[in-house]
């Protein structure tokens, strides 16, 4: 295959330049043509002729073959050169022609506006960024105020309220993850961690959701000692339950871990994924067809679950049939640190 596209490269290449040159050709032949005319009126002999005209095509040939080796060069360099916008304007080759010239000044300027325009771009990124992180932590104020009041208060939809004060909870943590996502590996802190201490944090954390929807949770104890951070991965594992609970409506909830291959696995008895659905779910923002049935999905949960995974050089995959659950596996066995 190489072979093959240099070798159309090359044919490409010399046709291109041929259609470049082919006025200058035109003006070769027509010289030729008045050489010959010239001869055959003043009756000179046909070898003086042919020797003058092969002479004239061997010195015109070698400055073919020369331009076309400096143009086949310059389209080398400026072909190596790939779309490196911040270095493009020291690597361009000094202009040749006018022409060139005006070609690289139109470049300068569009670069120009580039830089100007990413630069406003990374302003209005930042601000908003700054924004999002000081609402997150700003809306957690109201947060806890509601939680005290619940605490201290007694009404009629007391656990429904508590119930919907989590959810907010859960989006505003989400929301300040996804924020950091970008800056990940230098907020990471790798260490031996107690799988299983994780694992228990995450299911105290949704214990009431399991206890209002009447949910089993089948949790076999293991011992298993992780290379991971910890903070990252019971955000993983808190994302998984969540989804687990939050598309059961009855059943039960089964937490077991392979100790020796290092795997968790969560399972579920909810009403599980779509076949159509199952190549995107890793996709962000795509809700699928439970999403939007129920619409309580943001899009981001496994999203950020395979990309924090990714991170951390664990393995997440989900296998799941529309009806009869869903099963989250996550291999722990191995890490990349750099």
């Amino acid at each position: 295959m190489p072979m093959e596209e240099n070798k159309q490269n090359y044919h490409f290449l010399w046709k291109e330049y041929v259609k470049e040159q082919r006025y200058w050709l035109g003006a070769i032949l027509s010289a030729a043509l008045i050489f010959v005319l010239i001869f055959w009126l003043c009756r000179l002999p046909l070898d003086v002729l042919l020797y003058l005209s092969c002479l004239y095509f061997i010195f015109q040939g070698s400055i073919f073959l020369y331009q076309y080796t400096k143009f086949q060069k310059r389209h080398e360099e400026l072909d190596g050169m790939g779309v490196q916008m911040e270095v493009l304007e020291e690597i361009l080759p000094k202009r040749q022609t006018v022409c060139e010239g005006d070609y690289q000044k139109i470049i300068y300027r569009l670069l120009e506006k580039n830089r100007l325009q990413k630069q406003e771009q990374e302003k209005k990124e930042k601000e908003a960024s700054d924004y999002e992180t000081l609402w997150a932590h700003q809306i957690k104020v109201p947060i806890t105020a509601m939680e005290l009041i619940l605490q201290t208060q007694e009404c009629e939809y007391k656990e429904e309220l508590r119930g919907k004060l989590f959810d907010i909870e859960g989006y505003v943590e989400m929301m300040l993850c996804y924020q950091r996502l970008g800056s990940l590996y230098g907020d990471l802190s790798i260490c031996s961690c107690n799988l299983e201490d994780i694992v228990r944090k995450a299911v105290r954390k949704y214990a009431r959701m399991f206890i209002r929807k009447r949910i089993q949770l089948d949790f076999q104890e293991f011992h298993c000692q992780v290379l991971t951070d910890k903070k990252w991965l019971l955000f993983v594992i808190e994302q998984i339950l969540s989804n687990a609970l939050k598309y059961t409506n009855q059943g039960i909830v089964t937490i077991v871990c392979d100790c020796e291959k290092k795997i968790l696995t969560i399972k579920d008895t909810g009403i599980g994924i779509a076949p159509e659905d199952m190549p995107r779910i890793y996709e962000r923002g795509f809700t699928g067809e439970n999403g939007r049935l129920e619409g309580k999905s943001t899009g981001l949960g496994l999203y950020l679950c395979r990309r924090i995974a990714e991170e951390l050089s664990h393995e997440l995959w989900i296998e799941s049939q529309k009806g009869k659950g869903t099963r989250v596996c996550l291999r722990l066995d191995h890490i990349t640190i750099l």
